[in-house]
């Protein structure tokens, strides 16, 4: 079982429950000297009959109120007497009442709303996230979390993970037909004429700076019986007619090797959508990518540094990644606290989150204080209740005894008056 642990709060009441307990019990004995000097006194002394009444009655309330205390926490004087040692001896009953109690008018939807209503959480949010201490405070907090998922993360799992997402969602998926629609429509609306002139500006540039290189690739596929001055000729004629294509491609649209390359592109977005045998080679071709031993390295070594470089700025303070969250969540808190509207959604969404949560989980989370309520001892229970209530019941021994004492006076007064004495 489990013992509820004494807190300092609980040593301190308990200190306070002793010294109330030792103040009843010496009214108790103060009442029994009395009692016994007036007794003994009363025929020499006539008025001591009254203060003999008084300190009599005195008892009798100290002495039921004492019992009736003392049977709420334990058997008085160990006495096995029915209906004593209430608490220990139904603590489940007790622990599972408290816990429907709680259930039933703090755990309720009314009660919950109207508290977070009136809270105004998204103001109260946004105003101690607009202070700089306390944005870089969350962001500090954040980023230790971060990290520690992170290092908490096998590569490994990770990798077979992103690895089954990408199958899944990407290799699985056919491409092609989307593929094609989608350069069909870039072609159909010209777009395709930046990316061609920017391949063409390239051969261009090469071919320019690099006349010598284009020679010798001629050069080399001329046979070797061919007088050198041909090779020359030869060279200088393509180098110019291949230059003079590229030229004529690029600055004529019409061009018709231009045309034809737009008419290839047609065909092959044509193709991607409508020719099986286009499909099947261009999902194997994906498929024999993203399968490639070479793909899953880079996969790999792209995991690791990003992991590695994630944690080298989580973990400084000083780093850009670390600054821009504090910014960020400094930014977030300003924008809350000064935008009524979005301060509004907020409350709204706390409300609704936290009500759903209450009337979902509304017994779960009562059931809490049933079941810690049965784990413990109840011997232990027992105290730890009585160190809660039990300085303010002995108030009620206290005012046993005087209210006995009282009422003691009281009929003994009118007994003597209506009987004599």
């Amino acid at each position: 079982m489990t013992i509820p642990l004494l807190t300092p709060q609980d040593l301190e009441r308990r200190r306070g429950l002793v010294s109330m307990k030792r103040t009843a019990t010496g009214l108790l004995i103060l009442m029994a000297v009395i009692f016994c000097v007036s007794f003994a006194l009363q025929d020499e002394i006539p008025w001591l009959g009254w203060v003999r009444a008084a300190s009599e009655g005195g008892m009798v309330g100290a002495l039921a109120d004492w019992f009736a205390v003392t049977a709420l926490f334990r058997h008085p004087l160990g006495l096995p007497i029915p209906h004593t040692a209430i608490i220990p001896r139904r603590k489940d009953e007790i622990g599972a009442s408290l816990g429907d109690f709680v259930e039933s008018n703090f755990l309720s939807e009314p009660v919950v709303r109207q508290k977070l209503e009136s809270t105004h959480i998204g103001q109260k949010l946004g105003d101690w996230l607009a202070r700089p201490e306390n944005a870089t405070r969350l962001a500090d907090e954040i980023s230790v979390g971060a990290k520690g998922m992170l290092s908490l993360l096998d590569d490994d799992d990770v990798r077979d993970v992103l690895e089954k997402l990408a199958r899944t969602h990407l290799i699985e998926q056919p491409w092609s037909e989307s593929l094609g629609a989608w350069g069909e429509g870039v072609v159909a609306a010209g777009g395709h004429h930046a990316a061609v002139g920017l391949v063409l500006d390239g051969i261009e540039e090469w071919l320019e700076n690099n006349p010598e290189a284009f020679a010798r690739l001629v050069s080399s596929r001329l046979p070797s019986w061919v007088p050198s001055f041909l090779d020359r000729v030869v060279d200088d004629r393509l180098y110019r007619e291949a230059l003079g294509f590229v030229r004529r491609m690029k600055d004529d649209e019409f061009d018709p090797a231009r045309r034809a390359v737009d008419n290839y592109l047609l065909t092959l977005t044509d193709n991607l959508q409508n020719d099986p045998l286009m499909i099947a080679r261009f999902e194997h071709a994906k498929s024999e990518l993203f399968d490639s031993p070479r793909v899953r390295e880079l996969a790999s070594a792209t995991w690791n540094t990003t992991k590695s470089a994630l944690i080298e700025s989580l973990d400084d303070p000083a780093s850009g990644l670390r600054v821009q969250l504090a910014r960020t969540v400094n930014d977030l808190g300003s924008r809350i606290s000064t935008d009524s509207r979005l301060s509004t959604k907020l409350d709204l969404w706390v409300t609704d989150a936290a009500v759903y949560l209450v009337n979902t989980y509304r017994h779960e989370i009562a059931s809490v204080i049933t079941d810690t309520v049965e784990r413990w001892d109840p011997r232990e229970m027992s105290e730890k209740v009585e160190l809660q209530v039990g300085r303010d019941l002995q108030f009620i021994r206290i005012n046993g005894t005087v209210v006995g004492a009282l009422a003691g006076l009281a009929i003994f007064t009118v007994a003597t008056l209506v009987f004599g004495g």
